[in-house]
């Protein structure tokens, strides 16, 4: 049973019998999170990493409030040993909503079995650039794909009674200055890039959402009355809780309960007996503190009372789990380049494979901060080759040794280069934006060093040599890209045959990746993102800044309005079949495009094609991209099997913020709409719609 907005709506007027009876101290408890920093980092100290547990907030045993117990995420429940999902960039590029809501029903039994009944890895911040560190926790660079895929997660995890919290809100892609930067957006880019994907996820019925470090407008938005009070939750409508990032999500007592935070995590250093003296003082009012206590326990009493299941630790990491993460691999796998179908390799004709590159016998499965999954075991990519190919000999080089390594690859069969980031390269990046002593060390039970990737979006210089060095001295060659984001192939691409992007692909990626490249599985992948052909097309980041303004344009969209060819466009993936798109219909039925297409398999291999549905401008009289994403789904299609294929895109979608009478309008013209496999013209079916008469 998945528990709504209207199903937690029917608990207000219990909630408020409840809260009526406590007294200011008790609701203020309930917006304090229960970990103390120093409890934190003993168990740091005794080697168990964080949130080895679930952390608690809030409750009330007296009235018999439960407390809130949060768990991270998103590549999996990041307490105790978990099963690992590959990252959210990972399944970003399958486009399986389906899926993606099966992970969340897997995470919500997990956090279940631990004790847990908050998941704060519902993550869709929009990277702006792909050089944002912890980019790889998010779906890819669109804003629709962010919502669809993100709001699957939610039903999918709250389905088990287990609360969604929707982070970070709003405007965090950048990680080495997340403390201290402020985010400028003009009306339209707020709420048509980077607001649209967190309402989605809010009317897919979220129950909570975690604030940002960062300020907007020169306000933290922890303590934004214009993020968390005038948009969230009037607005928006929102009826559930806001909670802080945490230790540092919250920095002034008054400004973040009268901007509408609603519990400071994990622990309490603002709220509490602060929070208590301030509305004392008369500088809350315990109004503000009435409205948070109402939405915390209204929420925690609706996930409670609707929970009829029982949680054994034996499901975590069951056989179904771990099968669950390696059909996320499977399909996340987004082949960029075959020249003359060098892949799949033969299973039969391959008898020497080299390995070469340092993360080839590396269990990689992304950063080590606060998103890091423990399972049991990881499968790196030379294990899940040698366990698919035993009787072949695959031999592994870390390529430091260019002679070496091209010797080797002059004797083998088939040559696989494993090269890209790991977490001492990308991801959360932890320092001390205070300096009163909170700060957390690094290491296996910590968080490692991660960051934005300040230097380059491409591959370190050592790895480009050696592709440029070895690869040609084999056609049978493929490099596989392992990375959290969009990673440049411009200065090697020619000198291989094959190029699979793996992103983190989590416990199982090895074998994946194994089952990929001999053709046990065929390749699916859609990229996330656009790959352009020199990094200044995208648009420049001060990693360090103070102060930065988001632009409207940024990705795919700010290529294509420039008339920049990219690399590869957004939503490109090869296969090992072929499809045909054909019969293109479109036109509008009770507020919504519809658009009709027959996709056939037309090569000799079972695979699966995204479907893809754009819409155009080219009539506005106001600046709106050449095309945006509007619609998406996956086909599974035999050798020789046509299948119709119908995406849908709600009116509302296709809507302008005006920023003169502060509401979405719709323009009447008539707008371009196309169907096809990615957002290049060449892939796209174009046709036409008009909304002309039709009124908001």
């Amino acid at each position: 049973m998945t528990v709504t907005k209207q199903d937690r709506l029917t608990y207000t007027k219990k909630a408020q019998e409840i809260v009526n009876q406590m007294s200011l101290e008790e609701k203020v408890n309930l917006m304090s999170g229960k970990m103390p920093f120093e409890q934190l980092m003993a168990d740091i100290a005794k080697g168990h990493h964080y949130n080895w547990y679930p952390y608690p907030a809030g409750g009330n045993d007296r009235l018999g409030v439960p407390e809130m117990k949060f768990v991270d995420g998103p590549r999996g429940v990041v307490s105790g040993s978990s099963t690992c999902f590959p990252v959210s960039m990972s399944r970003g590029a399958t486009f399986d909503k389906d899926l993606e809501e099966r992970i969340g029903i897997a995470i919500g039994k997990e956090i279940r079995a631990h004790g847990g009944n908050l998941f704060g890895g519902v993550c869709i911040n929009l990277p702006r650039n792909p050089g944002w560190g912890r980019s790889q926790e998010v779906y890819g660079e669109d804003s629709f794909h962010l919502g669809a895929l993100g709001s699957a997660l939610v039903k999918g995890v709250q389905e088990e009674n287990v609360i969604a919290c929707v982070k970070h809100y709003a405007f965090n892609s950048m990680e080495n200055a997340r403390f201290k930067v402020s985010v400028q957006a003009d009306k339209r880019t707020e709420r048509e890039v980077y607001l649209a994907h967190f309402k989605d996820c809010v009317d897919a019925g979220a129950a909570s959402i975690m604030s940002a470090y960062n300020l907007y407008d020169g306000t933290y938005c922890g303590h934004s009355d214009y993020l968390l009070n005038q948009v969230l939750k009037e607005e928006w409508d929102f009826d559930g809780f806001v909670i802080s990032d945490f230790i540092w999500g919250v920095k002034d007592t008054v400004e973040a309960a009268n901007g509408g935070m609603d519990i400071e995590m994990c622990h309490t250093k603002f709220f509490g007996d602060n929070l208590v003296e301030a509305v004392k003082a008369g500088k809350v009012a315990e109004e503000k503190i009435d409205a948070a206590a109402l939405r915390i326990v209204r929420t925690i009493l609706a996930f409670t009372e609707a929970d009829d299941k029982e949680y054994s630790k034996d499901l975590i990491g069951n056989k179904e789990h771990i099968a669950l993460a390696l059909e996320a691999a499977e399909k996340s796998m987004t082949l960029m380049q075959n020249n003359d179908q060098v892949l799949p390799f033969s299973k039969t004709e391959t008898k020497k494979i080299a390995v070469i590159g340092k993360l080839g016998n590396k269990g990689n499965i992304g950063d080590h901060g606060s998103s890091r999954v423990f399972p049991d075991y990881i499968v790196t990519p030379l294990e899940g080759i040698k366990k698919l190919l035993p009787t072949a000999e695959v031999v592994f080089e870390d390529g430091s040794d260019l002679e070496k390594a091209k010797e080797l690859a002059k004797s083998a069969d088939a040559v696989i280069f494993v090269v890209g980031y790991s977490h001492d390269d990308e991801g959360e990046f932890i320092n001390n934006p205070d300096g009163d002593g909170d700060a957390l060390g690094d290491g296996d039970a910590g968080f490692g060093a991660g960051g934005d990737r300040r230097t380059s979006l491409g591959l370190h210089e050592d790895e480009i040599q050696l592709i440029q060095a070895v690869g040609p001295e084999n056609k049978n060659s493929a490099v596989v890209l392992i990375g959290g984001n969009m990673i440049m192939i411009e200065e090697w691409k020619l000198d291989v045959s094959a190029i699979l992007m793996a992103y983190y692909p989590g416990m199982e990626g090895g074998t994946a990746l194994a089952k990929t490249l001999f053709g046990d599985v065929n390749p699916s992948g859609k990229l996330p993102f656009v790959l352009p052909t020199q990094e200044d097309h995208l648009p420049a980041t001060d990693w360090d800044a103070t102060e930065i303004t988001y632009e409207y344009y940024h990705g795919y969209t700010k290529l294509e309005k420039e008339g920049v060819e990219p690399s590869l466009p957004f939503g490109f993936g090869l296969s090992y079949t072929s499809f045909d798109v054909s019969n293109a219909s479109f036109h509008v039925e009770k507020d919504q495009i519809v658009a009709t297409c027959e996709v056939e398999n037309t090569g000799d291999m079972e695979g699966a094609e995204v479907v893809q549905l754009y819409v155009g401008y080219k009539n506005s009289k106001i600046d709106r991209p050449v095309k945006v994403l509007r619609g998406f789904e996956r086909v599974n299609l035999s050798p020789g099997d046509k299948q119709e294929v119908t995406v849908t895109c709600p009116l509302e979608k296709i809507k302008w913020f005006n920023p003169d009478t502060n509401n979405w309008e719709l323009e009447e013209m008539d707008y371009e709409v196309f169907i096809g496999t990615s957002s290049s013209n060449k892939d796209l079916v174009e046709g036409k719609i008009s909304l002309i008469g039709v009124r908001n």
